[in-house]
């Protein structure tokens, strides 16, 4: 899918004569690639990375770090925008390489961090990179705490921008899917002025605009493929006292849209009508990059970026799971609207004692209630709306000192986020509405009920978030000497780095407290944290043969709320004819907690639906225990951060070799192995109620001995009961595949140059505990824990170019997997891409193509962690065929 140079595939390809002929004409630059701290040419380097241009990125469509992410064999996504959907993540996009984390993968701008987003202080979100500024992206598919710190025990993602700009240039482009909904536009333009050589100056920027309309779950027809997200919360409502649920509407459970019966007496609703599969966004970046040249060996740069993107999610109508209705008003009088009283619409299909009590009774509930289970479509769908902002300054001066290339710089990096939600009601007021019998959760409003509903409305901001990040580094190397013989100098480089982090998220608590009962959001959030971090690094590449390099890496990091940590990398690069390379790694790395992981609140938040193991084993409730609040309900887990939590350590390892069998063909495998120890993590929910026998510690319940079912009865001790998933150290993670690539080009007179490419990653193995010293767990092509890691994926393409014309096909492809709900396999999903240039004229250009040409579903997925129904949006692209239309001109 993308156009590689020397540091790609054919690293091998590092002497001259193994390179085409037009290279060898070219002089090349010493530069600093990621990986290591030392200039040199770029086609010397021995460590595995992928360079990704980006006018092969404008050409395939593609708007979005997200977008490009999903497309590169190594990284296996875990977290997407879409996710945002009733999971109030911000709308963050992280990268995950090799699977095992996305905070274990360190993601750069231009050689230096930027802040983690501010949510849960875990990794940069990738939609906050000001895409339009980037000028190539390098991957580093290996372990790289030795030169880079924490976070860098997966790889290293770095986003390069442009150095310098002349000119103007501006893109617009279209998107429209064939389905309803999903369609987008962009706008990005930029101008610059000045050249240092010659101006002594050079002063450029660029700003670009994104949008993208929602995709809700009716507009697509697999949405349909079976009931999804059944919840136990419909209108009308359910009721109940001490046994199973009753509701007016059963048996059939037509009266209402997405109204299901639940094979008894009562009625399930399908929210997965509600559901958006894709959010709507809107995203404005913008870059300013100013470099003065102070004198012929210097030369200082001013650089600023900032992102605010708005994401807009949709869930079904605030559910109501544990309403009481008295039998009796508080005048005395029957309750018009509880079941057989005077006035009411309906008899009970289930017996209902006046004298049922509990044992714990609310204030102002009277012997003879009943529990109610009422979605409140009066309000109609809930809405949560995002407002995330991130911006980074940088000063910075390099040049050459005493034979030293140096680079010094200090930034300061922050994220803000807002998170507002719409289309609530005041559990307050919805609670005495019930309980008094003004509001009726069986049908129609009086005038009464509805002025109540009115006036219980409720919009407004829930959190607020900030992370910052200051950070000063300095960096020199040089050559040293031909020290063995071998032809080539030994190179050395040295750096040191100061950084302080800071992080603050908060709960709207007035806000806050009003909605709880269906938020779930603990209106006491209040996580806040500090640190301070001093580095220092070293590394030193010797030419050992005309043939053989070594390079020695050290890195130590000291922590103020932890102590201090050293990781070594040793590497060579062996190039025995020019036809043939081989490279291996060994390195130590760690990742630091990070300060939500320490400082976290504890929080009490809402679980997936689950049976109760002790109150509802397999589906069926024990004597005196209520299928309604006890069986395929939503739980209250406990979360929140850790003092006591160790830094992940890992050892990371890699062999592989590239081969020219011909030229302009290059063929290359890299082998890797990943071990993580001491894995920071809460367990998951699936794990804990997939095994309550061996989690049973983590079960605490009420005096009554249940699990609450809704937000506004914890942290109250007589009815709060909660699954303990707060943060810890839990094991290991060991993971090993290899990467495989070909890279070919086949340039003609007659019609034309084409290119062939293609990246695949196996996953050979992936295991991981749940605890420390606890059984290996595999989720090779399995949904296990968090989700599955694929055996396969590839990324292919064929390119062709000609005088004015060029066009490109693609091909991507992950493989199957055992589903969540073990009945189900989840099959492999395959999409084609497509598209055709034609450059007008020096300076104009016109790209259509279409994406997923074939009209690919989604395969199905019966997965429960996230809110859409039907598939997995991690995974799969909701969207469809789609069509694009991309305009550029240069002035």
């Amino acid at each position: 899918m993308f156009k590689l140079n020397a540091v790609n595939l054919a690293i091998a390809a590092a002497a001259a004569a193994a390179m085409p002929a037009q290279a060898q004409d070219q002089q090349l630059e010493r530069v600093v690639v990621t990986g290591s701290a030392i200039k040199r040419i770029d086609a010397e380097t021995a460590v595995p990375v992928t360079v990704i241009r980006f006018e092969d990125l404008k050409q395939q469509g593609i708007t979005s770090v997200e977008q490009v992410m999903t497309a590169l064999s190594a990284v296996q996504m875990q977290q997407g925008s879409s996710q945002v959907v009733g999971a109030g993540t911000g709308g963050a996009s992280f990268a995950d390489m090799r699977g095992i984390g996305a905070n274990k993968t360190l993601v750069l701008l231009n050689g230096r961090r930027i802040a983690n987003n501010a949510l849960d202080s875990s990794a940069p979100d990738l939609n906050t990179i000001p895409f339009a500024a980037i000028q190539r992206i390098e991957v580093l598919r290996d372990g790289a705490s030795a030169l880079y710190g924490t976070d860098a025990i997966g790889g290293v993602i770095n986003f390069i921008t442009r150095k310098d700009f002349v000119g103007g240039t501006i893109t617009v482009g279209a998107d429209s899917p064939k389905d309803k909904g999903g369609k987008s536009s962009n706008v990005n333009l930029g101008y610059g002025f000045g050249d240092v050589e010659k101006n002594g100056f050079n002063v450029f920027g660029f700003l670009d605009f994104q949008k993208q309309d929602r995709i809700l779950g009716p507009d697509r027809v697999y949405n349909s493929r079976a009931p999804g997200g059944l919840s136990p919360t419909p209108y009308p409502a359910n009721y109940f006292q001490d046994g199973d649920s009753a509701n007016p509407a059963a048996p059939n459970c037509n009266s209402s849209p997405n109204l299901i019966s639940d094979g008894a007496l009562g009625c399930t609703m399908a929210t997965a009508a509600f559901v958006n599969y894709i959010p709507k966004t809107e995203r404005v970046s913008g870059m300013l990059k100013g470099t003065v040249k102070l004198t012929d060996n210097h030369q200082l740069g001013l650089e600023y970026f900032a992102t605010r993107a708005e994401v807009d999610s949709v869930i079904a109508p605030v559910p109501y799971g544990n309403l009481k209705m008295n039998r009796l008003r508080p005048d005395g009088t029957p309750n018009p609207y509880y079941p057989g009283n005077p006035g009411s619409a309906f008899a009970p299909t289930i017996p209902l004692s006046p004298t049922y009590t509990e044992a714990f009774m609310p204030p102002g509930v009277l012997p003879g209630f009943i529990t109610v289970k009422w979605r409140d479509l009066f309000h109609g769908p809930r809405q949560g709306i995002t407002d995330n902002k991130q911006q980074r300054f940088t000063a910075s001066l390099e040049g050459m000192l005493a034979g030293w290339d140096y680079q010094t710089a200090i930034s300061f990096n922050e994220n803000k986020l807002t998170d507002k939600l719409a289309g609530y009601s005041n559990g307050d007021l919805i609670t005495k509405g019930v309980l008094d019998g003004v509001i009726n959760p069986f049908g129609d409003q009086s005038a009464a009920g509805a002025a109540l509903l009115e006036q219980a409305t409720l919009a407004g901001t829930l959190q607020t978030a900030k992370g910052t990040v200051t950070t000063l580094d300095a960096r020199a190397s040089r050559e040293l000497s031909d020290w063995f013989g071998a032809g080539r100098a030994a190179a050395v480089a040295i750096g040191a780095e100061a950084r302080r982090e800071k992080f603050r998220n908060a709960a709207n608590v007035e806000f806050a407290e009003k909605v709880i009962a269906s938020t779930g959001f603990d209106p006491a959030t209040l996580n806040a944290g500090t640190r301070k971090v001093y580095a220092t690094y070293a590394e030193l590449n010797v030419p050992l043969l005309k043939t053989l390099d070594v390079t020695a890496a050290v890195r130590y990091d000291d922590y103020s709320d932890f102590g201090g940590t050293t990781n070594p990398k040793f590497s060579f690069r062996f190039q025995p004819t020019k036809e043939v390379l081989m490279r291996g790694s060994y390195s130590t790395g760690f990742r630091a907690p990070s300060l939500y992981e320490l400082n976290a609140a504890q929080t009490y938040t809402n679980t997936g639906q689950w049976n109760d193991p002790v109150n509802c084993p397999g589906g069926t409730p024990i004597a005196g225990k209520p299928r309604a609040s006890n069986c395929q309900v939503q739980f209250q887990r406990l979360t929140g951060g850790n003092l006591n939590l160790k830094p992940e350590e890992a050892k990371n390892a890699t062999f592989g070799f590239v081969v020219e069998p011909a030229q302009n063909l290059s063929l290359g495998a890299d082998f890797w192995w990943v071990k993580v120890e001491q894995q920071i993590n809460a367990l998951s929910e699936t794990t804990v109620f997939g095994n309550p026998t061996k989690y049973a510690g983590l079960f605490n319940r009420n005096p009554a001995g249940d699990l609450s079912t809704d937000g506004s009865q914890c942290p109250l001790p007589a009815t709060c009961g909660y699954i303990d998933l707060r943060t810890q150290n839990l094991g290991g993670v060991k993971t090993n595949g290899v990467d495989l690539s070909a890279n070919y080009r086949l340039r003609t007179a007659s019609v034309g140059d084409f290119g062939f490419l293609l990246n695949s990653t196996y996953v050979s193995k992936f295991k991981y505990q749940t605890e420390a010293g606890g059984n290996w767990n595999n989720r090779v092509g399995v949904y296990s824990g968090e989700g599955p890691v694929f055996r396969w994926q590839h990324n292919a393409t064929v390119t062709w170019s000609q005088g004015q014309f060029a066009a490109g096909f693609a091909a991507h492809y992950k493989s199957g997997y055992l589903d969540q709900d073990p009945s189900n396999k989840v099959g492999g999903y395959a999409t084609f891409d497509a598209y055709g240039t034609w450059m007008a004229t020096k300076s104009a250009s016109l790209t259509f193509g279409i994406r997923n040409l074939a009209d690919k579903e989604a395969p199905y997925s019966n997965q429960e962690e996230l809110f859409q129904a039907n598939y997995d949006p991690r995974f799969a692209d909701a969207i469809g065929r789609t069509f694009y239309l991309r305009g550029n001109y240069k002035f």
